[in-house]
């Protein structure tokens, strides 16, 4: 979740900002729908989303747990916005952070036992904190590096990290040096893992009307590009199998990089109600999705 912009002073072994983020706006309502996937010779085909949003408001930035069984996701049911966990099979939804704070982008971490989540502190500072999956008293993960926008996690001591500026950056930190490593400038809000490969992925906005979904390479250390994105859209995912998902308004499209030459239509939810589609998540198995959209009733 994005809640504000600074100006930033960076530098390479410890990210520092000396202004403190200003009030964000109440972010819009949203819904967060989970979808059956079925493929058969390259082809997917989609079942009709249902819903597991129940309060009215800010529900978003679902991820999926490593069983697939199960996803995290950030609400505001009050003034701030805490963390849940919905259960596919029981259809039961526990709340797992409760605190005067607000946690955004809940993650799964790599011990599989706790959660990560960028914190908006008291004082407006945004640094990345974690809970356990049960909840209970937080601990801070970065302390010097702030303020925190999006994070995705390569290993057990290695993570990939938006930070606010201007611009905004990506950057590679070790959790064991605290040094930083510059990736890009003006980078989407989205990190993933590639499906079976040593790299991971991000929108670059190179300029107003180009933007570019990339690779990094965590060995070579270098950047590639993969496709264009869809006009004005920057949140993705991947299947398992190496497509890219991405939406537009009502409807899902998809393309596998290098060899598609363009993207491509798989679903239209318009008759299902969803409208403004915009995160999408992927479970591990790549037979369920989750995707953040309005519903018309």
């Amino acid at each position: 979740m994005l809640i504000c912009s600074c100006v930033a002073v960076l530098v390479l072994s410890v990210v520092t900002f000396s202004q403190t983020p200003s009030p964000s706006p109440t972010p819009p309502a949203s819904d967060i729908f989970v979808i059956d996937v079925a493929s058969h010779n390259g082809q997917m085909k989609f079942g009709a989303p249902k819903k597991i949003t129940t309060s009215v408001g800010y529900n978003n930035q679902p991820s999926f747990l490593a069983n697939g069984k199960g996803l995290l996701y950030a609400s505001i049911k009050d003034k701030q916005s805490d963390i849940y966990r919905y259960d596919i099979g029981s259809r039961k939804t526990t709340q797992i952070t409760n605190t005067k704070e607000s946690e955004f982008s809940p993650t799964l971490m790599p011990d599989g036992k706790s959660i990560s989540v960028v914190r908006v502190e008291a004082d407006g500072t945004q640094r990345l904190w974690k809970f356990s999956v049960k909840g209970g008293t937080p601990s801070v993960i970065l302390e010097q590096i702030k303020p925190v926008g999006y994070h995705l996690w390569i290993d057990d001591h290695t993570l990939a990290l938006f930070i606010l500026g201007v611009p905004n950056t990506l950057q590679i930190v070790d959790l064991k040096t605290g040094k930083a490593e510059m990736v890009v400038s003006n980078p989407g809000r989205i990190l993933r893992r590639i499906p079976n490969q040593n790299r991971f992925s991000f929108v670059h906005k190179i300029s107003e009307h180009e933007w570019v979904i990339k690779e990094f390479d965590l060995q070579m250390r270098t950047s590639a590009s993969l496709t264009p994105t869809l006009p004005g859209v920057e949140d993705y995912a991947w299947m398992p199998d190496g497509k890219l998902l991405m939406a537009k308004d009502s409807k899902l499209f998809a393309m596998v990089p290098l060899k598609d030459k363009d993207w491509r239509e798989v679903a239209d939810f318009s008759q299902s109600g969803l409208k403004g589609i915009t995160r999408i998540a992927v479970n591990p198995k790549g037979n369920r999705i989750a995707v953040v959209a309005r519903h018309s009733d």
